[in-house]
């Protein structure tokens, strides 16, 4: 979520005022929606860039086109996008945008790298209409997302922390990486019952969580778009770093994998210095 703020804006400096000349679809397997159709974009001027939780909202007029960059998706922006249109193909572009005024040639690119295509696009009248947005639960960042809120939020929740901060459905926009980073941040281990926190515990959280996600929008502030993903990872103190050095203790990080994604901590920090059990490499010594 981050990354999106500040991807949006980014694009909130370049993109208002500006109009639409030309839409090109690369990857029709990332258009989830047909009504209003993609081309119905061509001839508006954008007047707003913001973010819904994960999602990437550029409005243009009474449209709105709605991205999820899912984990291999980015924009790249180019002063002066190449005069040939683009091939389909199997390389990363997915949508191109081409604009014009004050200048012709301007534009951006959505891509998505990798084997797993989850980026999703969307051209609808209302956010709304985007079922992901519609079922999102409060963004922490917002002005009114307080202590007692988020204490109401886990109050009777019988998952683990981890699964809760991730869940889109409770909070808008922390995923992996970055519950990693808050958790380490509140000294709480990931596996920890949500409902079993106490007041003391809740208050850490909700303060890690805040100090964790403002300062890694700020960390990316006036950065150029081909800049931000590589300054999140360098801003990153355990996710990603397993068999590093935990930056507060000196501890050497660890993982714990699942079937499709893994998370890091710091045993010392977080879990009284205990390892948590990776039921995945239990598995393969058995």
């Amino acid at each position: 979520m981050p990354e999106v703020e500040s991807l949006s804006r980014f694009l909130a400096e370049h993109l208002v005022g500006r109009s639409v000349t030309r839409v090109q679809l690369l990857a029709v397997h990332a258009l989830k929606t047909y009504d209003p159709p993609l081309n119905a974009l061509e001839g508006r001027v954008f007047d707003a860039a913001g973010r819904h939780g994960k999602f990437l909202d550029l409005a243009a007029g009474d449209l709105h086109l709605v991205v999820h960059l899912a984990r291999a998706g980015w924009v790249r922006w180019q002063d002066r996008l190449p005069d040939a249109p683009p091939k389909p193909g199997r390389g990363p572009l997915a949508l191109r945008v081409r604009l014009g005024d004050p200048e012709d040639g301007a534009g951006f690119d959505v891509t998505e790298a990798g084997t797993q295509k989850r980026l999703a696009l969307y051209v609808v009248r209302d956010p709304q209409e985007v079922p992901g947005i519609a079922r999102l639960g409060p963004d922490p960042l917002a002005a009114g997302f307080t202590q007692d809120t988020f204490a109401a939020l886990l109050r009777g929740e019988r998952r683990q922390i981890k699964g809760v901060l991730r869940d889109q459905g409770v909070l808008a926009g922390i995923g992996n990486a970055y519950s990693d980073e808050i958790l380490h941040a509140a000294r709480m281990s990931p596996f920890k019952l949500a409902a079993n926190l106490g007041e003391d515990e809740v208050a850490a959280l909700y303060a890690a969580m805040g100090s964790t996600l403002t300062e890694a929008v700020e960390r990316s502030r006036g950065l150029a778009l081909r800049d931000l993903k590589a300054e999140k990872k360098s801003g990153l103190r355990v996710h990603g770093r397993t068999g590093e050095a935990c930056p507060v203790c000196g501890d050497t990080i660890r993982e714990v994998s699942f079937s499709d994604s893994s998370l890091q901590y710091c045993p010392t920090c977080q879990t009284g210095g205990k390892p948590l059990a990776d039921r995945r490499m239990s598995r393969l010594l058995k």
